[in-house]
């Protein structure tokens, strides 16, 4: 098996995922993924596709991820993995899929108005 590259976006965050047959280690812009991303909440996030694969020491995954928040990065990050993992084993597909880890999430920042403080919020009205 080759390397696997797969792409994967969330918000404004883009994830570059390459999948080599490996012992399990994941670094992330050069980091390790402990040191980059430092919650729990956000290496679960990351593993969760390899966890739910049983593929967690299988794979030497390399990452480079730019833009948006580091929540946005791990979750564009998982989406990355889990198309990997359904290109290297077509049987990956049926796990991931009930679990909505193949699914890009559209969601995006509603964009400011003009004349208006924010997306929805208004300048202070006053009638006198």
């Amino acid at each position: 098996m080759e390397v696997i590259h797969k792409i994967g976006r969330r918000k404004t965050a883009v994830a570059r995922v390459y999948v080599a047959p490996g012992k399990g280690d994941i670094t992330v812009n050069k980091k390790d993924v402990a040191n980059y991303f430092t919650t729990a909440t956000l290496q679960y996030k990351v593993k969760q596709p390899l966890v739910m694969t049983n593929n967690d020491s299988n794979f030497d995954i390399t990452v480079n991820v730019y833009g948006g928040g580091i929540t946005g990065q791990a979750e564009a990050v998982r989406l990355a993995i889990s198309r990997a993992l359904c290109e290297v084993d077509a049987e990956n597909r049926s796990i991931l899929k009930p679990e909505g880890l193949l699914t890009r999430d559209p969601r995006m920042v509603e964009r400011k108005k003009f004349g208006q403080k924010k997306a929805r919020k208004k300048f202070q009205f006053s009638k006198r």
